[in-house]
């Protein structure tokens, strides 16, 4: 049976220090998590009870074991997780300073495996099957990545839904933003669904302005252009020109690194449910929320009968959007 989620790209171990605020010279325990901003994304639709699965790949090494074993504990299906010797399962580091600073580094030299995909190694039966085809920003910044991404999206062409996490990472770019626009804008000629925040929206547009740079994803070919705003919550516009602006959902922050694939994994629930948009985007902010206010990214993943409790203690004008009017 096709998936439900398919998804491609990061991959890679989380170790995050299990005291907050202070630096990593000063900290001495952590705990290690399954990683990677698209396998997270897979983890929390599989949450929802979607069938779903990761094209990525690991070193050859105990820490890929690692990674197998979670994504099954995850009931995420590790069929499409290859090996590659070009280098050790990366591994993450963070430091956690709430509410909102969370420095990220990351050991991925010289190349992640995930980075090592080629074409010829997908199965393209699977990516045009998949209900979503989720990718990355990231994924299109080092070869054979790269083409793999886009033979991918180009073989998907018009089936099913492929979103396209913007998910821009300026060190993982050599050539900087500049280059990056060429091939996001290739990209996006093949996207259904476009997700960023401002930093990222201005990459791939040249517009930063949340109005501007939802007309400007809408004009690159995608249906639905998803604008995250932090603490000025969430827009959302498609290409009939309506519009759904849903606010933040108030969270005492923990640690706000697996918000964004907390919010794309319950998407990617709300568009194979068929909701409205304004629906969608408030279910999947609401799951932010909730991942923000826990230490750990995967592990972290709110079910739905999470996500709609804490629409209901939300404010009014946040629950509004679940009696599914645009």
């Amino acid at each position: 049976m096709p998936f439900e989620v398919l998804t491609i790209g990061r991959v890679g171990v989380d170790v995050y220090p299990l005291q907050t605020g202070v630096g990593l010279a000063e900290v001495t325990s952590f705990g290690r998590y399954l990683g990677g901003s698209p396998t997270n994304v897979a983890v929390a639709a599989a949450r929802y009870g979607h069938s779903a699965a990761v094209i990525t790949k690991t070193g050859r090494d105990p820490f890929g074991d690692f990674v197998r074993s979670a994504l099954a504990g995850y009931k995420v299906d590790a069929r499409f997780v290859g090996v590659s010797d070009v280098a050790p399962t990366p591994v993450t580091f963070c430091e956690i300073f709430p509410p909102d600073d969370f420095p990220l580094y990351f050991y991925r030299l010289p190349k992640a495996p995930d980075l090592d995909i080629s074409a010829g190694e997908l199965d393209l039966d699977a990516v045009r099957d998949a209900a979503i085809f989720w990718f990355t920003g990231t994924g299109l910044s080092e070869e054979p990545s790269r083409s793999a991404t886009l033979a991918a999206l180009a073989h998907r062409a018009e089936a099913g839904t492929t979103v396209f996490d913007l998910d821009w990472r300026p060190m993982f770019w050599a050539d900087g933003p500049d280059r990056a626009r060429s091939y996001y804008a290739e990209a996006l000629r093949h996207t259904t669904v476009a997700v960023g925040n401002l930093d990222e929206c201005e990459v791939a547009t040249g517009e930063r302005e949340p109005y501007a740079a939802a007309k400007a994803l809408l004009a690159a070919g995608v249906q639905l252009a998803v604008v995250k705003q932090g603490p000025r919550g969430v827009l959302a516009m498609d290409r009939d020109g309506a519009v759904a602006e849903v606010p933040p959902v108030p969270v005492d922050v923990v640690n706000g690194l697996g918000a964004g694939d907390a919010f794309g994994g319950a998407l990617c629930h709300g568009l194979l449910a068929g909701w409205d948009t304004r629906r969608t985007v408030a279910f999947a902010n609401a799951a932010g929320a909730i991942v923000a206010g826990r230490l750990a990214c995967s592990d972290a993943m709110p079910t739905q009968t999470e996500v709609e409790e804490k629409l209901r203690q939300a404010s009014p004008a946040t629950e509004a959007p679940l009696d599914g009017k645009a």
